[in-house]
């Protein structure tokens, strides 16, 4: 993918936004887009402007849980610090995050090439998998007890959790849904599940970011006609997903994962109709 291409700024914002949206919630921002040059007729985004999606939806989940990490990190060396009960009768909670990150780290060096190559561009499978999600989603939300919350999360939560998490490098499975998912199966309550599941995200989304801009400049940094687009990516896809995390962890606390999984179901049966239709290449 070219690192050098001119975007219309409504497109950048769209994206920007449509990113912000879709990593925080349960509905998978790879699938999103990697359909939408497809559904729009757009021509795909640059890999640089990737990357800025990447550094917004990073710094959005480290603006959001700034706190949370100081008190995390102070704790797991054992430093007795910051306000919140939850995370303080867990102090080993740092640990258990950076044991379940090995799972979706293993997973990416071994399957990158098939998550950005193959499969990004294969729109059934996508489908399949926005499907596949939201069906064991249902199947979650009627088996769990809900009776956990932060403090209670143990090694074998999060390793179950984290090895989930490792699912999402497929498109269309959703780093959040996957993860939420299977902390309801652990019985963790909606709000905490989906509180461990940002909080699990952040070191292996800071990795791939990381590693995404060591490639960007190993390949000469960014181009003078996409510094606009790369700034406006990353301002715009930070902000959008600091409302998103917040409006979800208060829905949650009310709500059911329904929506979510009604969205997923039919979303994911329109592009495996529209690419059987279609016939669109896989790759």
């Amino acid at each position: 993918m070219a690192f050098s291409s001119i975007m219309p700024l409504p497109q950048v914002i769209f994206l920007a936004v449509l990113q912000g949206v879709t990593e925080f919630l349960p509905i998978s921002s790879s699938a999103h887009l990697a359909l939408t040059p497809w559904l729009s007729g757009w021509k795909d985004q640059t890999l640089t402007f990737d990357i800025a999606l990447h550094l917004g939806t990073l710094l959005a989940i480290l603006l959001y849980f700034f706190r949370d990490w100081v008190q995390l990190i102070l704790q797991g060396f054992g430093v007795r610090h910051g306000s919140d009960p939850e995370l303080a009768r867990n102090p080993r909670l740092m640990w258990l995050i950076a044991a379940a990150t090995v799972p979706v780290g293993v997973a990416g060096l071994l399957l990158e090439d098939y998550a950005e190559n193959v499969w990004r561009v294969n729109h059934v499978l996508i489908g399949l998998m926005l499907v596949s999600v939201g069906v064991l989603m249902i199947v979650a939300e009627r088996v769990s007890k809900r009776s956990k919350q932060l403090g209670d999360v143990s090694f074998a939560d999060s390793m179950v959790i984290g090895a989930a998490q490792a699912l999402a490098i497929v498109p269309g499975t959703s780093r959040s849904g996957i993860t939420i998912t299977f902390g309801l199966f652990r019985h963790i309550d909606r709000p905490a599940a989906a509180r461990f599941s940002f909080l699990l995200s952040t070191p292996a989304i800071a990795a791939a970011a990381l590693k995404a801009v060591y490639d960007l400049i190993k390949h000469g940094g960014v181009a003078p006609d996409l510094r606009l687009p790369f700034v406006l990516g990353i301002a715009v896809s930070a902000a959008t997903g600091c409302v998103v995390i917040a409006f979800l962890l208060r829905y949650l606390r009310s709500h059911t994962l329904k929506f979510f999984i009604y969205y997923r179901i039919v979303f994911g049966i329109i592009v495996i109709a529209l690419a059987t239709i279609f016939r669109h290449p896989a790759g």
